[in-house]
């Protein structure tokens, strides 16, 4: 078993001042994840909706204090210079596109590291997490990452074992979130640790948000097929998808998500009735008909994307599934689309 990933230990304790975070907007970041997060603070830092940095407050910080376009082209222009991380009780980073990650600015860095030597909390958002690892800061962390970067944050950064199945995780003095809505409930996260619950739900019931998500909050991800509501399934299949190709055993998925493998086969057989095996061999048959009906990759290529262990073993698990052979699905596929054309013209 994993350790829980929501361990807030070495987070600030509750205390009577503001809340107080400090912003790092890298260049062409994500205007959604910091939109979400900074507007929790805003509506939880006064009553009504009068904006007043009361029991919050917050500001954008940069080394130069030139404006920051973000990857949707708006532009923020910095309140304060980096200067003294103490007077902060978290540093969060809004991560853009990696393109733009690989070559960092030296100043952020060393205010990072600053920050992390006297033990203020860091927060990345979005690729906020890529920018603390090239730091240096995120060694013996977990960190979560988006689906969508998985396999990118893998090649980047060997050696670190992202967590791409739940929205964000706290550990220790390091939280990580994966973007988009879920940098809202993060938010909503550290408001009602440091400010209070109601304070909380009221950002996100203003910002017409359905509660407040925790952490283990399974990714949105890709649409999945099949499809399941149940949280523990949902996060196992998660992880099916993202290793399509190079299919893991049932033992070894249970130890990416810190579940009992007996547990997961229960689940499993009282959501689909199968076991999870026979889930994730459909789930990679139904890639594998997919990428056949659309594409014209030969089917060793698709078998091999697929996980499956050449054309043959594709085509005899495939026959059984739909009672056709790739190709020959292939081909009645393409009769069906020249039929359906020649009947629009």
């Amino acid at each position: 078993m994993r350790e829980p990933l929501q361990s807030g230990a070495g987070l600030p304790a509750r205390r009577g001042a503001p809340l107080s975070v400090g912003f790092i907007l890298v260049k062409r970041f994500t205007l959604c994840a910091f939109a979400n997060f900074v507007d929790v603070l805003r509506l939880a830092a006064d009553e009504g909706d009068r904006s007043r940095p009361i029991r919050c407050n917050w500001s954008v910080i940069s080394p130069d204090m030139m404006p920051i376009s973000s990857s949707c082209g708006v532009s923020i222009q910095p309140q304060q210079r980096l200067g003294d991380p103490r007077r902060f009780d978290y540093i969060v980073v809004v991560g853009g596109l990696l393109s733009d990650l690989a070559q960092g600015d030296p100043r952020i860095d060393a205010f990072l590291r600053l920050a992390a030597a006297h033990d203020i909390p860091l927060v990345g958002l979005c690729t906020g997490p890529f920018v603390l690892h090239r730091a240096g800061l995120m060694d013996g962390y977990r960190c979560c990452v988006s689906w969508f970067h998985h396999n990118d944050f893998l090649e980047a950064f060997d050696g670190l074992l992202p967590v791409s199945d739940q929205i964000f995780v706290v550990d220790r003095n390091r939280l990580t979130c994966s973007g988009g809505a879920s940098t809202a409930h993060l938010a909503a996260y550290l408001v009602e640790r440091h400010v209070g619950r109601a304070q909380a739900m009221k950002s996100l019931h203003i910002m017409m948000i359905h509660g407040a998500a925790v952490g283990e909050t399974p990714q949105p991800g890709m649409p999945l097929d099949p499809a399941s509501g149940d949280p523990l399934v949902q996060r196992v299949l998660l992880v099916m998808q993202r290793h399509l190709d190079a299919p893991l055993t049932i033992s070894r998925i249970a130890r990416l998500v810190g579940l009992d493998k007996r547990r997961i086969e229960r689940r499993f057989r009282a959501v689909f009735g199968r076991s999870p095996s026979e889930v994730y061999t459909e789930m990679r048959l139904g890639q594998a008909r997919y990428l056949i009906e659309t594409t014209g990759r030969s089917i060793t290529a698709i078998a091999a994307e697929c996980g499956f262990c050449d054309s043959s073993h594709l085509s005899r698990t495939f026959r059984r599934k739909y009672g056709l052979t790739p190709a020959r699905h292939r081909g009645a596929a393409a009769s069906i689309g020249i039929a359906a054309n020649a009947g629009m013209t």
